[in-house]
């Protein structure tokens, strides 16, 4: 019993920046496909926008806290982005503005989780 218990682990064990990158890629994904739905299909839209803008939200709450590991320089233009999706987001909401550009940070952002600067 004994050996079952202490042998090879079944799962695979997975990095912070693994599950960080699967969360934007997910998110992600949900915008680019919102695009391609009717503007009236209920909660397309609005669901991924509210979704981005609460993984954003948590995003900027961790880089606010003192302890956080990042260089300070980061944890600000993070901060940026978070504002900045914010506001973008209300415009898409309210003027029909592009999304385009919500997908472009994200695809930034998984690039760097990346660590290759290459395609996400």
């Amino acid at each position: 019993m004994a050996r079952a218990s202490y042998g090879q682990p079944t799962g695979t064990v997975r990095s912070q920046r693994s599950i960080e990158y699967d969360l934007f890629a997910r998110i992600t994904h949900r915008l680019s496909a919102a695009t391609s739905r009717p503007a009236n299909e209920p909660g397309g839209l609005e669901l991924a926008l509210y979704d981005n803008t609460r993984m954003w939200r948590t995003l900027a709450a961790d880089v606010a806290e003192s302890t956080n590991g990042l260089p300070a320089p980061l944890r600000a233009q993070l901060f940026y982005l978070y504002e900045f999706t914010v506001q973008h987001s209300r415009k898409v909401l309210e003027a029909g503005a592009s999304i385009d550009v919500l997908v472009d940070i994200n695809t930034a952002v998984m690039r760097g989780l990346r660590g290759n600067g290459g395609p996400a």
